[in-house]
């Protein structure tokens, strides 16, 4: 059987949870492929809201075995505190989680490096990171000093590494850092237990994969955050540390290209990012907080107020190059119920000359175009047929997917699995 993507579409925070929930209950398999605890899925279901951040979010039906992939990033002390959390709620976890034994761990030096350097920034070089350590640990695998769960599970090879890990990151944690150095044998006991707790857990799972896959099971890769987020493809150097996009989804997952048969792309109906880098149809003042409020746009992991702007056509054919993206989810779309008119980015001017894409260098020096729709000013919240939408709605979404020449296959229209119209 085939395997699917979901791919974010904008800086992430798209609604991607959502939509793989929705798309999970005809799903044996759902595999994270990249991102760490930075990331966070909402989804609600029956009005009760549960988060994510490592495990998947198909977690929640019965059917699904859910995988962390090789391109995660997996700190130990959140994936248990995550899975004690939902365990809580009544979902089985443990026995449905399987973690790529190529995946490299977060330890917390990872997390006291992020911090130490995003709080010592000069203004201007600060990114806005979640001080999760994800960039640090994504580094140490570059740099050939991470430590992957397969090394878990042999204890006397798993205190050789970690011995010679750490007499690298120490010198660095007090030499440059002034910070103290970590206790090696308390970082073991603590990898130990994490691997007597979920070792059983730890396996290949690249060769799992493939064998599911050619046994007709039906898979789907998730990822976190989004396209203007990608190190490669995004707004750099105002990015993850992976690659949320189609490439890294098979680069993080192991699973072959022969496989992937759709690539769906995630965007609000309007825009928002998190931390700094450019946001060219970014709203400033009193009308940012309206549509904050509006569209409860507050960070599922930090908190963080995020930045609002209006959708931006430009970024979304972007991402639709880049992702081969098939069909577009359009999400909270209820939102912009408020408005009587609803502005649309369509191109980009820079030094006078219109641009014809979406640029790599030079975004934050970019005059937005608009173009103004009618809005509907009618509660739409909980619509599940396009028929019922009201005519100005239909036509914004008509007109968002003529410009961005990618059809739209999906609305939403509240946070529920329930608010969900599939367009013909």
């Amino acid at each position: 059987m085939p395997a699917n993507l979901v791919v974010g579409a904008q800086w992430g925070d798209e609604g991607k949870a959502k939509v793989i929930d929705y798309l999970s209950k005809d799903t044996d398999i759902i595999v994270r492929y990249q991102g760490g605890a930075n990331a966070g899925h909402t989804v609600v279901v029956g009005g009760k809201k549960y988060v994510f951040h490592l495990v998947p979010s198909g977690i929640i039906y019965d059917n699904t075995t859910c995988v962390i992939g090789n391109g995660v990033v997996l700190d130990p002390e959140y994936f248990l505190k995550e899975c004690a959390d939902l365990e809580a709620s009544g979902f089985r976890v443990k026995d449905k989680v399987l973690i790529s034994d190529s995946c490299h761990i977060l330890l917390p030096y990872h997390r006291l490096i992020d911090e130490a350097r995003e709080t010592s920034s000069s203004p201007e070089r600060k990114i806005g990171t979640t001080k999760k350590g994800i960039g640090m640990c994504y580094a140490d695998k570059m740099l050939r000093l991470g430590l992957r769960a397969g090394d878990l599970l042999d204890k006397s090879t798993l205190k050789f590494k970690l011995k010679s890990i750490l007499d690298v990151k120490n010198g660095e944690l007090v030499k440059y850092y002034d910070l103290e150095p970590v206790n090696l044998n308390e970082m073991y006991e603590f990898l130990s237990d994490f691997a007597d707790k979920m070792g059983k857990n730890i396996i290949n799972t690249v060769y799992y994969l493939d064998q599911e896959l050619k046994a007709g099971k039906r898979v789907l890769l998730e990822g976190a955050q989004g396209t203007g987020l990608d190190i490669d493809f995004g707004t750099y150097p105002y990015v993850t540390s992976s690659n949320p996009t189609t490439g890294g989804a098979l680069a993080g997952s192991g699973v072959s290209f022969r496989y992937l048969n759709d690539v769906i792309g995630i965007t609000k109906a309007y825009a928002t990012r998190v931390g700094e880098g450019p946001f060219p149809s970014e709203i400033l003042g009193e009308g940012a907080e309206v549509l904050r409020k509006l569209g409860g746009e507050y960070g599922s992991t930090t908190g963080r107020p995020r930045r609002c702007g209006w959708f931006d056509v430009q970024m979304i054919k972007h991402a639709t190059v880049v992702n081969g993206i098939n069909s577009l989810v359009l999400t909270k779309i209820d939102v912009l119920s408020h408005y009587d008119s609803i502005p649309v980015v369509t191109g980009y001017e820079l030094k006078g000359k219109k641009l014809d894409h979406f640029p790599s260098q030079g975004l934050e020096d970019v005059k937005p175009l608009f173009s103004d729709f009618k809005g509907w000013k009618e509660n739409i919240s909980g619509i599940n047929s396009f028929a019922k939408l009201p005519e100005k709605c239909r036509l914004y979404i008509k007109a968002l997917q003529e410009l961005v020449n990618t059809k739209i296959g999906i609305v939403s229209t509240g946070p529920d699995r329930e608010d969900t119209i599939v367009m013909d």
